[in-house]
C-alpha cells in the first residue's frame, strides 16, 4: 500500500468534489475561503455516514455545536475542474469538545492538497453554555 493509500485509509469519511469555476480565484486556484466550506461539507457527510440526523437531534436535545477553532494548511494548489477527496476523522473527543482532523487529496494524483483542524464545543442553546458530550454522541463518534 502506498503512503497516500495509507493516509486515505486513516480517514473513515471521504467526500468527492469537483471544483467549480465559481470556486477559483484570479490565479486559477481554489480561493482560500472555500477550503472551510469543503471541510464543512465533509463533516456533514460524517453525520450522514453515521446515519445521524443532526438537525433532529438539535430539536430533541436543544444542543448544537459551536465552532471555536478552524485551521487550514495549504500544501498544493487545487485547480478548476479537478476532483478532490475531502476526508475527515475525529482527532479527539474532549469532555465537551470534538476535534476533527481533515485533509484534501487530489483524485488523479493522490497528492495531499490541504490539511485542517476544526474544533467544536457541544452547547446548550438555551443558556449558551457548554455541555458534556452526550453518551450517544460520544459512542457514535468513537467509530470515526
Amino acid at each position: 500500500m502506498s503512503a497516500i493509500e495509507q493516509l486515505l485509509e486513516d480517514y473513515p469519511v471521504r467526500h468527492r468534489l469537483r471544483i467549480r469555476y465559481s470556486e477559483i480565484d484570479a490565479q486559477g486556484v481554489v480561493f482560500n475561503a472555500h477550503y472551510l466550506t469543503f471541510f464543512d461539507t465533509a463533516l456533514n457527510e460524517a453525520f450522514r455516514h453515521l446515519d445521524m440526523d443532526w438537525l433532529a437531534q438539535v430539536e430533541t436535545t436543544g444542543c448544537d455545536v459551536q465552532l471555536v477553532k478552524s485551521l487550514v494548511e495549504y500544501k498544493s494548489p487545487i485547480r478548476f475542474d479537478e476532483e478532490v477527496d475531502v476526508c475527515a476523522r475525529v482527532g479527539r473527543l474532549g469532555t465537551s469538545s470534538i476535534t476533527w482532523q481533515l485533509a484534501i487529496f487530489g483524485v488523479n494524483d493522490g497528492r495531499l492538497r490541504a490539511t485542517g483542524e476544526v474544533v467544536w464545543v457541544y452547547t446548550d442553546l438555551n443558556n449558551n453554555q457548554s455541555q458534556p458530550l452526550a453518551d450517544w454522541l460520544r459512542n457514535a463518534l468513537e467509530n470515526l
